[in-house]
């Protein structure tokens, strides 16, 4: 079974690699075990860049070195991977808006998206993580995770109409290539 946001964040890499841009990942989760190490395996399996720092490292410190690396050598997206899920952790949040002021401040006139990955066997929870994290950091698009298993993602249905945040991405299976674009016609068939 595929986990959820690092996991995300190394098939989007595979899938923008493959396009033909060039692609970096930053390991920003720096507070969670092994979110490093997960990183740095996926970006093998996709072929990109990473920008690290050792475990507990201030997150948007790893964020700005990143951006200053990309700009130096041509990087086309940097996918940064953040702190998870504990919305109703402050620091966690306090350090997503740093981010956020961070690439704000370096990157002005960028395309920019912020997805939130949502994993399709939680229920209510969901809700609160997409309220908590759209006032931390306007939410552009979700990626529902784990659509390989019996879950069907029915909880996404209340969020995107409640919030007016389309899907973007699908996982669904634990390869490299297991992340699709989301269709809702397809997924509406599915859910039915």
């Amino acid at each position: 079974m595929e986990f959820g946001k690092t996991t995300s964040i190394g098939k989007i890499a595979n899938r923008i690699q493959k396009s033909g841009k060039k692609v970096m990942v930053v390991a920003g989760d720096t507070f969670r075990a092994a979110a490093v190490e997960q990183l740095e395996v996926w970006a093998k399996r996709a072929g990109c860049d990473i920008m690290k720092k050792e475990e507990n490292a201030d997150p948007a410190s790893v964020v700005f070195e990143a951006i200053r690396r990309a700009k130096e050598t041509g990087v086309d997206v940097i996918l940064c991977d953040t702190a998870g899920r504990l919305h109703n952790k402050k620091y966690l949040m306090d350090e997503l808006e740093k981010i956020q002021r961070v690439i704000e401040k370096e990157l002005p006139n960028a395309d920019k998206e912020s997805l939130l990955v949502i994993d399709a066997t939680t229920g209510q929870n969901a809700i609160e993580q997409v309220k908590a994290f759209n006032e931390v950091s306007k939410i552009t698009g979700l990626v529902l995770t784990k659509l390989d298993g019996t879950a069907k993602g029915g909880v996404v249905i209340g969020i995107v109409h409640e919030n007016k945040i389309p899907v973007k991405f699908i996982g669904v299976g634990e390869g490299v290539d297991d992340m699709e674009i989301f269709s809702s016609h397809e997924f509406a068939n599915a859910v039915i």
